[in-house]
């Protein structure tokens, strides 16, 4: 098994190559996907962030406001640590599960939009990191998913910076580009991963590549 670290800034285009290793045949990991799957209504995950910030935070319908919450804690750094310390253990004990039933010789792809700031990529075989300079990140995020530009810029501030991610990659994914040359780079870096899986164990290892 390769375990596999996926980041990159907001609006940078993670979930499109994530998606493009899914269809490669990589296990995806979505932390994403499980951090709304332990704040379900009903779960210990929800009750407690409702506790930390208030019912102010919940819906209508008892779930969770996310947008609501969302312009609490990416404003204000302490509320921002303080739900990620609730739900990011919920998040990596989920994790742990799916990546222990998936088989010998997987690669592993967990898409992890904060293993930067969290300083999690020695849990990982290697880091795979999405690149877009900030301007097209700002670009998608106003563009694309219709955010603001005070909500974007808000978002993308209280994140790693660029230098921090890269510091940490092992694999750059370059998606400054239009799809077609992501597909083709997203393929050659599927190819390395699969023979890095197939290596003798403890030979996972790379160097840092541009």
């Amino acid at each position: 098994m390769l375990t596999v670290g996926l980041t990159g800034g907001i609006g940078a285009g993670k979930s499109e190559v994530s998606r493009l290793l899914v269809e490669h045949g990589a296990v995806l990991i979505d932390a994403d996907r499980i951090a709304r799957e332990v704040v379900a209504p009903g779960t210990e995950g929800l009750a407690a962030v409702a506790e930390a910030f208030g019912d102010q935070v919940l819906a209508e319908d008892g779930g969770l406001d996310r947008p609501r919450l969302g312009s609490i804690v990416f404003a204000d750094p302490e509320k921002l640590a303080l739900l990620n310390s609730i739900v990011h253990p919920l998040v990596g004990a989920r994790s742990r599960e799916l990546e222990n039933a998936a088989a010998e010789d997987a690669v592993v792809v967990h898409d992890v939009p904060l293993l930067a700031e969290n300083g999690l990529a020695p849990l990982y075989d290697l880091v795979v990191v999405v690149d877009a300079a900030p301007g097209t990140q700002l670009d998608r995020l106003v563009r694309l998913r219709g955010m603001s530009e005070e909500d974007a810029r808000a978002r993308m501030a209280a994140q790693a910076t660029r230098e921090k991610r890269l510091e940490i990659a092992d694999i750059v994914i370059d998606n400054d580009v239009p799809l077609e040359s992501l597909r083709q780079r997203v393929r050659e870096v599927w190819d390395d991963l699969v023979r890095r899986a197939h290596a003798p164990r403890g030979d996972a290892s790379v160097p840092p590549q541009e």
